[in-house]
């Protein structure tokens, strides 16, 4: 009789496995040092559905593109990226595709990106637009620590769905925390969360004014002061604004839709690049 109870015991727990729903899960990680004068791997993991590619450059720096084989998230999804760049390196980091949060049955998706940038070196952190869907459930932080003189380069858009596909947000959660230090000090702490209502909040004038797609770009370096006075002309006129201050940068945008969006974005993150074009995978 004991037996029997066990072996049913087995059969219920065999049964409630196979019904789970199945999971993503993926960790990225990528250290780089100085090397001959180029910015050379030292470090490379990569672990479930997190995959790193690192296409050919012709100057000092690394581009690194980050990819989630699963094709997106929903609840109960994690994804873990953490980046090093040693002292005098210079890294591009950005993804293959736009990441997509789907709509939750149970739980919510997690993406952690850890980034830290060493002395005289500088990481822009690239991704192309996250798009929600409808009932999508998203828990996303950003912790960047940074050396004295490091610079650092920031930009995260959201698609409140596809305009073009007819698709629209109208409930679900999004929540959005970012830390960066300098070293060790909080230089910049962001908080966002949308939930429930989502395109009722989206309406509001004080929040999207009924705009689907908006972005934050955020760099920390020696040049906020005078980047400032070139990004200011691009966003003239467009709902949004820039402003610096204690070698700090910070653009805010919204717009009709995601391509209005990146019509906005490429000539703004270019300039904050020195004139450097964005990544090749973010071309319209």
């Amino acid at each position: 009789m004991k037996s029997g109870s066990a072996t049913e015991r087995d059969d219920m727990t065999i049964a409630a496995a196979s019904t789970r729903p199945q999971r993503a899960e993926g960790r990225g990680h990528l250290a780089a040092r100085l090397l001959d004068g180029r910015t050379r791997i030292r470090e490379l993991y990569q672990e479930g559905a997190a995959k790193i590619r690192l296409p050919d450059t012709f100057d000092v720096s690394m581009e690194a593109v980050i990819i989630n084989t699963a094709g997106g998230l929903t609840g109960g999804d994690r994804m873990d990226w953490s980046v090093v760049a040693g002292a005098g390196t210079k890294i591009d980091v950005t993804t293959q595709a736009c990441e997509k949060i789907y709509k939750a049955s149970t739980g919510t998706a997690e993406v952690t990106t850890r980034i830290k940038v060493g002395a005289r070196a500088r990481v822009d952190w690239l991704p192309q637009e996250t798009i929600l869907f409808d009932r999508a459930s998203l828990f996303r932080r950003l912790d960047v620590d940074l050396d004295e003189n490091a610079e650092f380069l920031a930009v995260e858009a959201v698609l409140l769905g596809r305009k073009a596909m007819g698709e629209a947000v109208e409930t679900g959660l999004f929540r959005d925390r970012w830390r960066i230090r300098r070293p060790g000090r909080l230089i910049h702490a962001e908080e966002l969360k949308l939930s429930e209502g989502i395109s009722a909040l989206a309406a509001r004038q004080a929040v999207l004014g009924g705009q689907v797609a908006f972005a934050t770009l955020l760099y920390t370096g020696p040049l906020a002061e005078a980047y400032l006075g070139k990004v200011r002309p691009l966003v003239e006129g467009l709902m949004g604004g820039a402003s610096a201050w204690n070698d700090k940068l910070v653009v805010r945008l919204a717009a009709a839709d995601g391509f209005s969006l990146r019509k906005i974005l490429i000539p703004v993150i270019s300039t904050l690049r020195n004139g450097a074009p964005v990544p090749k995978v973010w071309n319209l």
